[in-house]
Formats: C-alpha cells, sequence, structure tokens
C-alpha cells in the first residue's frame, strides 16, 4: 500500500491549514460521508456531528451510500472533492479500497478524518497509512469481548456459542469478531465456537445464516450480532424457532429495536456505541487541523455503554440508545 512521504503528508497539512486559516469559520464546510444510508447509527452520528459544526460555526454537509459498499461510497466522495469542501469525516466501507480516493481529497487540500472504521492498519502516526488525521471510534475489541464475556455467563459458562458480524475485512467488524472470539477462548473449551458468518449488513442475510447454524449445532447457547442488521436477523431466527430466551443474544449497537427486543426478552444484553460523541469528536479534529493545531490525537476510543435489562431505565442507558430521526 502506498504511504505518502512524512514530509509531503506535512507540507499537504500546512498547506491545507494556512487556507483555511485565512477563512471564517462560516466559510469551513466539513463533509460527513457516512458507512450506510438510513442506519440509527450513523444517523446519531450525524447529529452530533451536526451539533459540533453548529458550535463551531461552521457548515456540516453529510452523505452516504444506499449499501455497504466502497464502489457506491466512492463517488460520494470525488463529488466532495468536485465541491471544494475543507474538511471530511468519512466512515471507509473499506480499509483498503478507499485509500486512492481518500488520498485524492487529502492531496486536493481536504482535512481528514475517520470515524467508526478506518483506513490502512488505522496508526496515523507510523502505520501504512497516514494522512488523515484522526481515526475515531469505540474500542470494538473490547467492546466485542463484554459482550461475549456476558453472554457465556448467561450461557452457564457452557455450550456453543455462535458469531455473525457483517464482513470479513471491515475493520470494526473483524476487531468485535476476535474480541468475542478472546473470551470463547478464556473458557479453555469450556464453551465451544460454533462458528462465524458474515452478513453483509443485511438483517434478512442474518437471519438465513442463524437458522442454518441453529440446525447445524444443537448446542448453541448464545449469538453475538456484532452489528445492527446481525442481531435483529438473529433474533427473528430464535422467535421463528421458539428458541427466544433459550438462546441468549447480544446486539453490538443500540437502535430503538434493539432496546424492544431487549425488553421482550429476545435479546439479553446491548453494546452502546457512542455515535453523536464520535462525530462530534471527528468534527472537531477536523477543525482543529484547518485552524493549525498541531496535537491532535492520532486515534480516539470512545467509551460504550452496557445496557442490560437491569439498567434500561437509567437516564445513562437511555441517553445512548440510537435514534432513526
Amino acid at each position: 500500500m502506498k504511504k505518502i512521504s512524512i514530509a509531503l503528508a506535512a507540507a499537504l497539512i500546512s498547506s491545507t491549514s494556512a487556507m483555511a486559516a485565512s477563512l471564517a469559520p462560516a466559510d469551513i464546510t466539513v463533509a460527513l460521508i457516512y458507512g450506510i444510508k438510513g442506519d440509527p447509527f450513523y444517523v446519531t452520528m450525524e447529529k452530533g456531528a451536526r451539533a459540533k459544526a453548529e458550535e463551531l460555526g461552521i457548515k456540516l454537509v453529510a452523505d452516504g451510500p444506499s449499501q455497504w459498499n466502497p464502489q457506491l461510497q466512492t463517488p460520494l466522495i470525488d463529488a466532495m472533492i468536485a465541491k471544494k469542501v475543507n474538511g471530511m469525516v468519512a466512515v471507509p466501507n473499506d480499509p483498503t479500497a478507499m485509500v486512492p480516493v481518500l488520498e485524492r481529497a487529502f492531496q486536493s487540500g481536504i482535512a481528514i478524518a475517520t470515524a467508526d472504521t478506518f483506513v490502512g492498519d488505522g496508526d496515523y502516526k507510523d502505520g501504512t497509512v497516514n494522512f488523515p488525521v484522526s481515526a475515531v471510534s469505540s474500542d470494538n475489541f473490547a467492546g466485542g469481548k463484554v459482550a461475549c464475556e456476558a453472554l457465556i455467563d448467561a450461557m452457564g459458562g457452557k455450550g456453543s456459542l455462535y458469531i455473525l458480524v457483517s464482513t470479513p475485512n471491515v475493520p470494526s467488524d473483524t476487531l468485535r469478531r476476535d474480541g468475542c472470539k478472546a473470551a470463547v477462548d478464556a473458557t479453555g473449551g469450556a464453551v465451544k465456537l460454533a462458528g462465524v458468518d458474515y452478513t453483509q449488513s443485511n438483517a434478512t442475510n442474518a437471519t438465513n445464516l442463524t437458522q442454518a447454524a441453529l440446525q447445524r449445532d444443537k448446542e448453541i447457547g448464545a449469538i453475538f450480532g456484532g452489528n445492527l442488521f446481525s442481531a435483529q436477523g438473529a433474533a427473528a431466527a430464535t422467535r421463528t424457532a421458539n428458541l427466544q430466551g433459550t438462546v441468549k443474544i447480544a446486539s453490538f449497537d443500540a437502535p430503538e429495536e434493539a432496546i424492544a427486543s431487549l425488553k421482550d426478552g429476545t435479546i439479553d444484553i446491548v453494546i452502546a456505541q457512542q455515535p453523536a460523541e464520535i462525530g462530534a469528536v471527528a468534527v472537531q479534529a477536523v477543525f482543529d487541523s484547518l485552524t493549525g493545531k498541531t496535537d491532535i490525537p492520532a486515534k480516539v476510543a470512545v467509551p460504550f455503554v452496557t445496557i442490560t435489562r437491569d439498567n434500561v431505565d437509567t437516564p445513562d442507558a437511555q441517553a445512548a440508545i440510537y435514534k432513526a430521526k
């Protein structure tokens, strides 16, 4: 993977900052390119990004693809380059495929931060890709591990655990998957991994995959749904099989549907990211870069909130629920 030289990256960042510094905040436009249209996670992220933009006195424009697909996301970024936005917060649909278009944006003078997922290896200081100013996301490995530790406890520490995540290559997915695997491995064989399947952020795929897994392995006692669509599909499959409440389900993501499923007993634990905070922190990082600040953290891990039936009605849990509108 091509890496921009440190000297060239520094020169481009300096040039971008110098140009933006001559602008009033009202003349600065930052684009948010989110992961997929209509996902409550990204709806909530946009709310946080817009609130931060309003606080800073800058403009924010937002767009995203109808599917999680780098071929659909790339032209949206090209369109923002053509609009000559000053900064960009991007949720890359692929850590490798999205590098060229984001590099084009950077070389055109756009300050870039990534949110939720990243490009390259995510180490923008010493890693394979170094032009984004910051990577802002949840600690996905820790979230997957915590969720699956809770599932293992709910299973009584034995049986099989099945993992569903969206894709095999997007960093947020693979980190959640690997965190869950680490929790399974820590049982020393008392809990077995029933398999890992990939849903492509499609609830119907998740339902079909879960139905097949439940037929294949009668010992499945828990399912980790690594994103909204995976958990929704798994919940639908357990309802069809009359296994709701028997097979424990964790949802990584906290839309209102997941909370309803938590309350009716279909889902047992919800890991809520804080997408509004992720969006706000990423916009702040871009703005700081544009205004010449140099002490911007290259990586920010935004904490998550664990929601169960015991704490779902508390203010902290209610504040963490994603909003669809």
